[in-house]
């Protein structure tokens, strides 16, 4: 017998996992619908978050609580319409001067310039400054990993969510019942942890133990239906699973599996891959729109990840993330620059985004204050105490000059990008 053929899934395999699916006492399932219907149900869920994306809802929102941040996305918003940014025509012409007009760019393997994080609303006007007057890119992708109720209640979810839509970029929030934190009620989420710095050198799961995935999609309804909020970012298989399982019912969610979900080989993006393409829509989507690899991986893997994403059809829907610098404390051995690779593995792999956490190495690791990747668990108040909010605005803006250094490697290599659509069109 031919080995492959042993490989083949039987209808009797196949039946007993959609059995399960449908068993109308299945706790599993049951439980996800009570959540669903705390929120009015499917359609419902849908018109809210549709409503709440809308920019004048937002504004009208941050018109109550706090206005000095509207005056600055109307600053934004007129910059963007009197078309003071830079154009990536002239962008690349200034990279390349002359020998521009004899390039050819394939835009159909563009790279998705992201930064991760922009933690603070005023870290992103000053940055768009900066960016006017140097004439370079604001990124096109952001993560943002900031506690959500803290953001709330101080207004930057909003004006964030709102500065997004102006510039023309996708972001992604980071739920609070991640395992490395006190969930919304204040109780650790995971009695394994001590803490972030327990699990930031190692990737194989944070843990959203028990019954805190439900309470995953609990918060994520929540912040879908009341600020928009579409896309979160996504560590542990269970709430991978649910998020698929959301989308499946109906709901228009997204995620974006986080780095620290430990994806390493194309095997372990075989199996997450997998169960999207059995839970994928009959249009063929999936929520899983951002799949961040581990810092690990190299170009042969992210090459055969990109295989089981054609294969599976989701070569357009979920786009492969790679960290092409990394904080400069906390996380990974530094030196760490992947732009080299990024520049060949760029002209066969499409949708690609190149994530960038730190400064280029050159700048950081000069830094009195490198960035570092615990500050992202750190509470405003926290880095009040510690007089630090500075050093993150410089390390933003440090974040900005990685992106923009990507953006001219590619350049030099013939190779394209997307920065904030509604910013350099």
């Amino acid at each position: 017998m031919d080995l492959r053929k042993k490989l083949q899934i039987s209808e009797d395999s196949i039946s007993s996992i959609q059995n399960f699916l449908m068993d109308e006492n299945n706790p599993l399932t049951n439980d996800l619908f009570k959540i669903i219907e705390k929120y009015g149900g499917v359609k419902e869920i849908n018109a809210k978050a549709e409503e709440a994306m809308k920019l004048d809802t937002i504004m009208a929102k941050l018109e109550k609580k706090k206005p000095a941040y509207v005056d600055d996305l109307n600053w934004l918003i007129e910059q963007r319409d009197n078309d003071a940014f830079v154009k990536v025509e002239d962008y690349k012409r200034k990279v390349l001067g002359d020998q521009y007009d004899n390039m050819t760019f394939n835009e159909d393997l563009a790279v998705t310039l992201e930064l991760s994080a922009c933690q603070y609303f005023p870290f992103l006007i000053p940055g768009a400054k900066e960016m006017i007057e140097k004439e370079e890119l604001m990124p096109s992708r952001i993560i943002r990993v900031r506690m959500m109720k803290e953001q709330e209640a101080d207004g930057d979810l909003l004006a964030m969510t709102a500065g997004m839509n102006i510039i023309g970029a996708s972001y992604v929030e980071t739920l609070d019942t991640k395992g490395t934190s006190p969930g919304p009620d204040g109780m650790p989420v995971n009695v394994h942890l001590g803490g972030p710095a327990t699990i930031t050198g190692y990737f194989g799961g944070v843990g959203q133990p028990n019954d805190y995935a439900l309470k995953w999609v609990d918060e994520y309804l929540y912040y879908y239906t009341n600020f928009g909020v579409r896309q979160v970012l996504n560590i542990n298989p269970g709430t991978v699973m649910l998020g698929y399982m959301m989308h499946k019912l109906g709901i228009n969610n997204e995620f974006k599996i986080s780095v620290f979900m430990g994806n390493d080989n194309p095997y372990s993006v075989l199996w997450t891959l997998m169960t999207a393409k059995l839970f994928s829509r009959a249009d063929g989507t999936s929520p899983l729109i951002g799949f961040n690899l581990s810092n690990a991986v190299n170009n042969a893997t992210i090459e055969l990840s990109s295989l089981v994403r054609e294969n599976f059809g989701f070569r357009d829907v979920v786009r492969l993330e790679h960290h092409i610098i990394e904080t400069w404390k906390s996380i990974v051995r530094q030196p760490y620059d992947r732009t080299e690779e990024l520049c060949e593995v760029a002209k066969t792999v499409p949708n690609i985004s190149a994530k960038h956490e730190g400064g280029p190495v050159r700048i950081d690791e000069k830094r009195d204050y490198p960035s570092d990747i615990l500050d992202y668990f750190k509470s405003k108040e926290q880095i009040a105490e510690e007089g630090i909010m500075d050093n993150l605005k410089q390390n933003y803006f440090d974040r900005l000059t990685s992106i923009n250094d990507t953006a001219k490697a590619l350049t030099k290599s013939g190779l394209s990008f997307i920065a904030a659509t509604k910013l350099h069109k």
